[in-house]
């Protein structure tokens, strides 16, 4: 009971402050409509490249067109919450700086929670609507089966997968509180996820150990496509993808709370 009433009072708390900060964004409209533009058609060139590329050639290295495609909306999918939910990441260089960090520690709630929970960037809700009607085009172009049990093993699928960015991101962002100047380093693995949205086999092999057993960007979309487009090729590293993004999650977690355990609200 202590349990189910805790989560009940974090889910009402987060509602509350994700009201507040539409409130905030909705002052500034104008500013939300543009940005919200630019991710759309950041998206759709994405998609423009691929329809171009495929106009020239009938597959890369046996990928087809709706297969490319279905790996592009699985990764927008994927992608989505890191943007609609964590988009405060960015901003915790400054707040450790300036010290206003230290109004975290000053409430009743976990700290990891509280901070995040502050920023719902609306405009990723644009990549989530592009990233389903993607996905669902090159399903049934692919003719791919469809039922409660593919249903449920996708939302699992996107679920762990949008984990793994997501810790990414958050470890890159807790290194701040041992190196205040950490925004080169987030722009970095913010622009590996470009990497996501092809076939981890079209790259040089060195990469493609890199982005599997280095610097995990291809279990954000491409070994967990392939449980939906060539479950009969697949191998191990395609079914421990579920696994792969609660582990970095469960890191990422550790570590970012140990540095708000090291800092001390003094500022520079």
């Amino acid at each position: 009971m202590v349990v189910k009433s805790r989560l009940k009072y974090y889910i009402k708390v987060y509602f509350w402050f994700i009201a507040q900060d539409i409130k905030g964004r909705m002052q500034y409209r104008v500013d939300f409509f543009i940005s919200t533009i630019g991710m759309v058609i950041t998206n759709l060139l994405g998609l423009l490249s691929i329809y171009v590329i495929f106009q020239s050639i009938p597959n890369i290295l046996g990928w087809s067109y709706y297969e490319i495609l279905f790996i592009y909306g699985f990764s927008l999918l994927a992608l989505s919450p890191l943007q609609l939910f964590f988009d405060n990441l960015w901003n915790l260089p400054s707040y450790l700086i300036s010290g206003d960090f230290i109004k975290y520690y000053l409430k009743p709630l976990n700290i990891f929670f509280f901070y995040f929970a502050e920023v719902f960037d609306m405009k990723g809700l644009s990549q989530l609507v592009i990233g389903i009607i993607t996905l669902s085009y090159a399903w049934v172009k692919l003719n791919l089966e469809f039922n409660l049990l593919k249903f449920i093993i996708l939302i699992i699928s996107l679920i762990s997968s949008s984990l793994v960015m997501i810790s990414l991101m958050v470890m890159g962002s807790a290194v701040a509180f041992w190196v205040l100047n950490v925004t080169p380093l987030l722009n970095f693995i913010f622009r590996l996820r470009e990497y996501t949205r092809y076939p981890t086999d079209i790259f040089d092999p060195f990469f493609r150990f890199i982005f599997s057993f280095v610097i995990p960007i291809a279990f954000v979309a491409f070994y967990p496509s392939q449980i939906f487009l060539r479950p009969k090729n697949s191998n191990i590293l395609v079914f421990i993808s579920p696994f792969i993004g609660i582990f970095l999650f469960i890191i990422a977690y550790k570590l970012w709370i140990r540095g708000t355990r090291r800092y001390k609200g003094t500022g520079v």
